[in-house]
């Protein structure tokens, strides 16, 4: 199978972010570049490759690479553990998702079970292409009050094209923005051809500046832990850690989990927020808060 159509893009976008001086190269008097970054003759001299095989490697004509090329590259790069991983997805990529862009998932049997048992504490299931499949009565009130809860909705959509939610996040956004991106650059890279996955960007590149500029920034990070700061409309100021967990059954459906520092203020506003609730469903009216973060 022919490497990602995003491998070359990536590869560019790494290149750009390194100077000469950074990979021991002279800087020739500080001369203006045409091009930013390392050269692909100069990449490939230090990755102990041809110059024509590394061309044809960011063109996505080689379908062949040896795990020993890809290690010289990413060194080179100066690649995170994330991103050699991405690397080599791209390189390799797994078998194209003839999924329609209309066929829905569910979630993992005994999810919903699993998190209508953590009440108040907040909880919701993304799938593959991170729309929430599930939450819970926390979840709904922390990140999506103001939505039905029977029609929970994707992630990404809700980070740049609603307004609660960007309020909510307040002085975080920035960095969920990113975040967001980073690993929706992951979910394209292991989905080949998901032609839902590709409506997805598609709009959210032609709606969100924001989500534009990212992009074409090609950032990839893996988040499955983070501490962050919410203004929720009811309940003030929070600080919560979020969990990311893949569920481990093939499906690429995973479990967010948030929880505040026990004794905290944040602990305090969060049981203010769903109270009495210790399972199931809403035992009251949706409030006003927004979406999954």
């Amino acid at each position: 199978m022919r490497p990602h159509p995003d491998l070359g893009p990536f590869l560019r976008s790494r290149r750009a972010r390194l100077r000469p001086t950074d990979a021991g190269l002279p800087d020739h008097g500080g001369r203006r570049r045409r091009v930013p970054g390392l050269r692909r003759e100069e990449l490939a001299q230090l990755a102990g490759i041809s110059p024509g095989y590394y061309t044809r490697l960011e063109q996505g004509q080689t379908p062949h690479v040896s795990d020993a090329v890809l290690d010289a590259v990413a060194r080179v790069l100066r690649l995170d553990a994330t991103e050699r991983s991405h690397l080599r997805a791209l390189v390799r990529p797994a078998r194209a998702d003839t999924t329609p862009p209309t066929s829905a998932e569910s979630p993992r049997p005994g999810v919903r079970t699993l998190l209508d048992s953590l009440g108040a504490t907040p909880a919701l299931v993304l799938g593959a292409r991170v729309d929430i499949l599930a939450w819970n009565a926390g979840a709904h009130a922390l990140f999506g009050g103001h939505l039905p809860f029977d029609e929970p909705p994707n992630a990404a959509r809700l980070v740049f094209l609603d307004p609660a939610t960007r309020r909510l996040f307040g002085e975080e956004w920035p960095a969920k923005c990113r975040d967001t991106v980073a690993d929706l650059r992951i979910v394209v890279g292991r989905r080949p051809g998901d032609r839902a996955l590709a409506a997805l960007i598609a709009e959210l590149v032609e709606r969100s500046p924001e989500f534009a500029a990212l992009w074409r920034a090609h950032p990839v990070a893996a988040c499955p832990s983070h501490a962050r700061r919410y203004r929720h409309p009811r309940v003030g100021p929070l600080t919560l850690t979020h969990q990311l967990l893949d569920l481990g059954d093939g499906s690429a459906q995973r479990l967010a989990l948030y929880a505040a520092e026990p004794g905290s203020p944040s602990a305090a506003a969060l049981a203010r927020l769903v109270p009495g609730v210790t399972a199931g469903r809403p035992s009251s009216g949706p409030g006003p808060g927004p979406a999954a973060g």
